[in-house]
């Protein structure tokens, strides 16, 4: 509810958009959104899914001191819910002979980064489902991959401390010497859901200014 406003806005700037409530930690209100989407329009074409939280105590403490509830909380949400919403959805996709479904990452699976703690825990969670599931969905012609995007600065991202110093790292040492925009990960992602990328599943692309390939 506290962030309805905020969709609701970007939602009216599509043609004819339908917005749906849906708690991801819920298989009901996942199963209901499928329903409604069918019955509106008969199949999808892609998915994009964008859900992670975890609660601001395993954020601000050390890792070693999340608890089993944050622990949960946050792989459930973050990892798990792209397992839901595609079972949900996958009978939708192969009504129109198949589609494209699309997460974000960070690098922070894979890398330590402050203050990101079991964010990256769950991350890593999410980028091994995304393989999991292209394996199991290739057969019907339904992709999955993930965009892994370098820092920026998002409502999300105000959520982890020193934040504004990760972004100066990307700005001194990326090759590009400089961070992402969201349009650029948007580009990015108009590739993935398209026929531009029929023969890609299982992948995680860096849309990061380079960052990824960098060492010290």
């Amino acid at each position: 509810e506290r962030l309805e406003e905020n969709v609701r806005e970007l939602a009216a700037k599509l043609e004819n958009p339908l917005v749906l409530p849906c708690d991801v930690t819920s298989d009901q209100q996942i199963a209901d959104l499928a329903a409604t989407l069918d019955r509106e329009f008969g199949g999808l074409d892609f998915a994009v899914h964008g859900a992670g939280f975890a609660p601001a105590d395993a954020l601000h403490n050390p890792f070693v001191e999340t608890s089993r509830e944050s622990f949960r909380i946050a792989l459930d949400v973050s990892a798990y819910s792209l397992v839901g919403l595609t079972r949900a959805v996958a009978p939708l996709m192969e009504k129109r002979g198949g589609g494209s479904i699309l997460t974000l990452t960070f690098i922070g699976s894979d890398r330590v980064y402050p203050n990101y703690n079991v964010m990256g825990v769950a991350k890593a969670a999410l980028e091994s489902s995304v393989r999991y599931l292209a394996s199991d969905l290739g057969p019907k012609n339904i992709r999955v991959n993930a965009i892994s995007a370098g820092a920026i600065k998002t409502l999300a991202a105000s959520g982890i401390a020193g934040f504004s110093s990760i972004l100066q790292v990307y700005r001194d040492r990326a090759p590009l010497r400089r961070s992402v925009e969201t349009s650029e990960v948007a580009d990015a992602a108009t590739f993935l859901l398209s026929p531009a990328s029929r023969a890609v599943t299982g992948e995680i692309l860096m849309v990061d200014a380079g960052m990824h390939a960098i060492g010290l």
